[in-house]
């Protein structure tokens, strides 16, 4: 991989659209389309911030039982990287509400045939912001 594989613009653009999309479904708590944002395996893994999620189905459960993400939460510094034209890395932070606890978001994104999907998940909370 050269340098002119890393940020493709178009790839940036997809990835982007793809994010943007699955935070949409998030604050809606549209479960199907969160469903569909995760790469439909047993590889799939998302830790929380209290739940170490292995497999779409889990993380699929896992979203039937938990709280819904705030509709105040506002997203900070989110950063996008592609390798190539089927490999990303999306890197946020985010706060709900008026809150001054900040959270930190990263996902793995990888093309597939029905589009991007993520195959890794890790979402924390900033301890040094806690209340």
């Amino acid at each position: 991989m050269t340098g002119q594989d890393i940020n493709i613009p178009s790839v940036v653009a997809e990835v982007r659209a793809a994010f943007e999309a699955y935070e949409e479904a998030l604050l809606a708590n549209r479960l199907a389309a969160l469903d569909r944002a995760f790469w439909d395996a047993e590889a799939t893994v998302r830790y929380g911030v209290a739940e170490n999620l292995y497999g779409a189905g889990t993380i699929a459960r896992y979203r039937r039982q938990c709280e819904p993400v705030p509709a105040s939460r506002r997203l900070l510094n989110t950063v996008i990287t592609t390798y190539g034209a089927d490999a990303a890395t999306v890197s946020t932070q985010f706060r709900n509400g008026d809150s001054q606890q900040l959270g930190r978001q990263m996902q793995t994104w990888i093309r597939f045939e029905d589009g991007w999907k993520v195959v890794a998940a890790h979402v924390s909370v900033d301890l040094a912001t806690l209340e």
